[in-house]
């Protein structure tokens, strides 16, 4: 019988499209809460995944990965990952054996990237219903490429697969937009200040953008009511996320605390508040805002002079 972990314990689970940055946010995320006194372990439960940047306190690829799967069954890459997440579903007893052993910690799951795993294929969300009534206090942070912003039909796909996710998945949920350190590479191509997409302002603007383009045009009924579709839910919004930043990864730690309901310690109360003191100070929203306003724009005068 599995060993259920009968106190709560916090954790979040780490997903979104392959590339977008989950396991670079791992183990960033994972150095900054050890830096405020947290305890952390880092669980990859991603079969495919076999590049760790981090060091996994329990790895999947010890019970079974994908090339296993393909190897053994005579499935494709995302038929063998569908496999190994059901396969460890059914050996559900080895995870929950292993995670016992870090009662303590703060868990943070780095999952798989496949797309259909959260929208329409039920083996995450098996997964999560039995996290949640093993004791786990679960937060979904879904990351998705902040170069979507420079193409208005990719970042509507974006809204729609975060809203998809959250829906699907049923958990607090904080959408982060990752990789904003790069942005500038391709900030020309930004029709909006950063606060429209952070904020996911009048979509009416993109639909007017699709516009300019005859072939999108041609279907600018079926965006209006995907566009309509986000509106009327109201949920989807995202931070910005600079792994390489501690002041984004502060930001993001309030955000995905208040969403799971942490309560920390008196210990890691007052790193925090050094942290507040040394990295951010009075910092508003709008002023965070801001300062990535102008660096875009100091970019743009450099590239002047």
């Amino acid at each position: 019988m599995a060993a259920v972990i009968k106190t709560s314990t916090f954790a979040q689970l780490v997903i979104g499209p392959p590339g977008s940055g989950k396991t670079t946010y791992c183990k960033a995320m994972s150095t900054f809460l050890e830096s405020i006194g947290r305890k952390v372990a880092i669980v990859n439960i991603d079969p495919a995944n076999d590049d760790l940047c981090y060091k996994a306190a329990i790895d999947v690829s010890e019970l079974i990965t994908v090339e296993d799967a393909m190897i053994h069954m005579h499935l494709g890459p995302n038929g063998g990952l569908v496999y190994a997440m059901e396969y460890l579903l059914q050996n559900i007893n080895w995870l929950m054996d292993k995670l016992s052993k870090f009662r303590d910690h703060y868990i943070i799951f780095d999952c798989p990237g496949q797309v259909e795993l959260y929208t329409h294929n039920e083996s995450v969300r098996n997964l999560v219903s039995f996290l949640e009534s093993s004791g786990f206090r679960l937060c979904a942070v879904h990351l998705v490429d902040s170069h979507y912003c420079s193409d208005p039909g990719k970042f509507i796909s974006t809204i729609l697969l975060s809203l998809t996710a959250m829906l699907h998945l049923g958990l607090p949920h904080v959408n982060l937009l990752s990789k904003m350190d790069v942005m500038h590479e391709y900030k020309d191509r930004l029709l909006f200040g950063i606060d429209f997409y952070t904020d996911v302002l009048d979509l009416q603007y993109l639909l007017d953008a699709l516009d300019e383009d005859p072939f999108a045009k041609k279907y600018r009924k079926l965006n209006a009511a995907l566009v309509s579709l986000v509106e009327d839910f109201s949920l989807v919004s995202f931070l910005p996320l600079n792994s390489k930043d501690q002041r984004s990864l502060l930001k993001v730690r309030s955000a995905v605390d208040k969403a799971s309901g942490w309560v920390y310690g008196q210990g890691e109360e007052r790193s925090v508040q050094q942290m507040l003191a040394c990295a951010v100070g009075a910092e508003t929203e709008q002023e965070r805002i801001g300062d990535l306003r102008d660096s875009l724009m100091n970019d743009d005068d450099s590239d002047n002079n």
